[in-house]
């Protein structure tokens, strides 16, 4: 018998929920980062020569990549889910509320799961993982996109350094995000065949720190720390934050910048007909290979977003 270890606990479940459900009503406000991540998350998809009989949207938001990969096809059927009950019935459709690390399908059941910016806020990614790939039919294909560790990281500094001066300390603010060096291990330690992990930096720049924080509250992406600091909502704190924010980063147009690191997570359930792995410290596998696409120019990683 192996003794079962529990995950610790980073997020409130009920509060990644209670924030999902305030964004929903006026989400297409916001929605910018979730829209675009999800059209380069379709643009993986359409390099895979295959179609989809049944597919999972997980973590769906109001179902942006469900709308974006419906004029494209390639996926006959979709299931989307949302921790929150209201984003699950905002995107529409087949959708259902459920956590993304206690999963209420069977196993074996999906040729395709795909997860857009949202599996950063699973306590157990690890566990999420290996269940994503239980879910999958052999040789289905895992496909999501989330924060990374330079996520916001000017933000963070800010926050730090006001907390620091103000309150004599500080506390975590934003949210530990996984590092792209660590992802593709995740992958393999979950059982994924053909793990690849990479990444995009998108930059978007704001008039200043107090709209950056706004649009955060408008996408459900606000602070769910278990251990939310006490001095938190202090406005003195926040403000100062943006002053200092301003102070560090302002460009010579006025604006600041904010950078979302996504990381993007790709894996196969195993299946006898996949190609089988190199020996140590012999892998080439490149992200075209493991979607079995034609190699193609990928454009600028860094270019900006929106202003907003």
């Amino acid at each position: 018998m192996t003794e079962s270890i529990s995950p610790a606990k980073i997020f409130e479940p009920r509060l990644v929920r209670a924030h999902r459900t305030r964004a929903a009503e006026r989400l297409a406000e916001h929605d910018f980062l979730f829209r675009e991540v999800a059209e380069r998350l379709a643009d993986r998809l359409s390099d895979v020569t295959r179609t989809f009989p049944l597919a999972l949207d997980l973590g769906c938001h109001g179902g942006e990549f469900g709308e974006i990969v419906g004029t494209r096809g390639g996926i006959e059927r979709l299931i989307q889910c949302d921790p929150a009950p209201a984003m699950a019935r905002r995107a529409g459709g087949m959708a259902l509320a459920a956590e993304a690390d206690a999963l209420p399908f069977g196993e074996g059941k999906f040729d395709l799961i795909v997860s857009n910016m949202s599996l950063h806020w699973v306590n157990d990614l690890p566990g999420a993982l290996i269940q994503i790939r239980r879910a999958l039919k052999p040789d289905g294909l895992f496909l999501a996109a989330l924060a990374g560790g330079g996520t916001l990281g000017e933000l963070r500094g800010a926050l730090l350094e006001a907390e620091t001066e103000l309150a004599g300390g500080a506390s975590p603010r934003i949210s530990p995000f996984v590092d792209l060096r660590d992802a593709g291990a995740l992958l393999q330690r979950a059982g994924f065949a053909l793990p690849v992990a990479d990444g995009d930096l998108i930059p978007v720049r704001y008039e200043n720190a107090l709209k950056l924080m706004s649009d955060l509250r408008g996408m459900g992406e606000a602070n769910a720390l278990a251990a939310m600091p006490r001095s938190f909502s202090r406005r003195d704190v926040i403000l100062r934050a943006a002053e200092i924010y301003r102070e560090c980063h302002e460009g010579p147009d006025g604006r600041i910048p904010a950078s979302f690191q996504i990381v993007y997570l790709t894996g196969w359930a195993p299946d006898p007909s996949q190609q089988q792995p190199l020996k140590p410290g012999s892998a080439t596998t490149r992200l075209a290979d493991a979607l079995g696409a034609t190699k193609k120019s990928t454009g600028d990683k860094l270019r900006p977003l929106r202003d907003n």
